[in-house]
């Protein structure tokens, strides 16, 4: 697996670069495979590549609607953490985290990972007492997390405003240094070429129109490109996820689809090495290789499947990125963009067997989605294969909101669209 090394680099070099080999094939979908993925984003893509890696099923599909990584997989901020308070939460994304720091290696190809911290300021004395719980609750579960003095974050960015009279005073914050960034597109083309190069089927402008049934069970997809048949389909489409279970006749989940708006600005010169959040809203903000900061706060308020969002949360993303850095007012915007998030209705994922015989469901990541790519692939791959649930998401169950057991980080109760 070790196609990319300074030694092909090299080779390559002389030999004026053409003897490298696609990162992935372009294969004509067969009439039936072992499993059929639907969605080839991050998580459908590191589905493939743990099927074939840890359980060596690769006789699978990965089919994609458009290109490769044109959903939200290339739509986010990149930010990388496990910061979480809930056991549940804590322990899955906790193994996404050390998937993360072996990545690149195990892929043999960059994912540009970059464990520069996470750090969440706390604006109230109330707020920073919340999060010394929540420090607590992670070091008691193994994770990294300790809390820093306006004095440490000012050392840490000296661009921030930790003054007494600002607007939001800056009282704390609670820092996770193994927690960073990656690539996104990166991320993408490196389990693409990894579950290529074991034997799985990437395909790409393959819109699935519907699902093949025998009685209640799913035996395979309808698609652009003919039928196709699988004793398992997946399902992991994150935003779309209503309508492609409607294809199925599942008309009511307990997600809603929002659109989650993010920014970049013109470059700028080296001033933040860190990712930082905003305490008293919803902002988050990093500093691209490039040099633009990539910046991002809350969904829009309503439903909708447009990848395109609305003026107000800019002004809001704008305003609070200022309380923190008031030298960035003559920074100038460059594009924004927006990806579809499955917001459950306690802001923790789904991943589970059904809802139907043969049908597995990977969905509801809210704002989750991009740090738990590694994590989540490995653990639905398991449930694909063994048809149980990996103890890592054994409570990520579709039922658990019938029964009552939310994993409800935030404390916003059964209402999607405040988590």
């Amino acid at each position: 697996m070790a196609e990319y090394s300074a030694l092909s680099l090299l080779k390559n070099a002389f030999s004026g670069n053409r003897d490298w080999k696609p990162a992935w094939r372009k294969p004509a979908p067969k009439p039936s495979y072992d499993v059929i993925i639907i969605g080839g984003g991050g998580h459908g893509l590191s589905t493939a590549y743990y099927l074939a890696k840890e359980h060596g099923i690769t006789n699978v599909a990965v089919l994609e609607k458009g290109w490769l990584g044109s959903g939200n997989v290339g739509r986010n901020t990149v930010t990388i953490r496990s910061n979480y308070m809930l056991p549940p939460n804590t322990r899955f994304y906790e193994h996404s985290m050390k998937l993360w720091e072996n990545l690149s290696h195990d892929l043999n190809y960059n994912v540009m990972f970059s464990q520069r911290g996470v750090l969440n300021l706390a604006h109230t004395p109330g707020q920073l007492d919340d999060y010394a719980r929540r420090g607590n609750s992670m070091r008691h579960q193994g994770v990294d997390a300790e809390l820093m003095t306006p004095a440490e974050i000012k050392r840490l960015m000296p661009a921030i405003d930790i003054s007494t009279n600002a607007r939001f005073p800056i009282v704390g914050g609670l820092m996770q240094r193994r927690a960073g960034t990656a690539r996104h597109d990166a991320v993408a083309w490196g389990y693409a070429r990894g579950a290529d190069r074991r034997g799985v089927d990437i395909i790409e402008n393959c819109e699935v129109t519907g699902f093949l049934r025998d009685g209640d069970r799913v035996v395979g997809v309808s698609t652009a490109r003919g039928d196709i048949r699988a004793a398992k389909v997946a399902v992991a489409v994150a935003g779309s996820t209503g309508r492609v279970l409607q294809l199925a006749g599942i008309d009511r989940l307990p997600i809603e689809s929002h659109v989650l708006q993010a920014f970049v600005t013109e470059s700028i010169k080296p001033f933040l090495d860190t990712v930082v959040t905003f305490g008293m809203g919803h902002c988050y903000i990093n500093q691209s290789d490039k040099g633009g900061l990539v910046c991002g706060g809350d969904i829009d308020g309503y439903n909708s499947y447009a990848q395109r969002g609305n003026l107000p949360i800019v002004d809001d993303v704008m305003a609070e990125m200022l309380a923190m850095f008031p030298s960035l007012a003559s920074v100038r915007l460059l594009r924004s963009w927006g990806g579809l998030c499955d917001m459950s209705m306690d802001g923790s994922p789904i991943i589970t067997t059904g809802p139907l015989p043969g049908m597995y469901l990977n969905c509801g990541w809210c704002y989750g989605g991009f740090k738990a790519t590694p994590a989540s692939g490995w653990c639905f791959a398991h449930t694909i294969a063994r048809d149980e649930p990996h103890d890592l998401n054994a409570a990520f169950t579709l039922d658990r909101f019938q029964r009552g057991i939310l994993i409800d980080e935030k404390g916003q109760g059964a209402t999607p669209r405040l988590h």
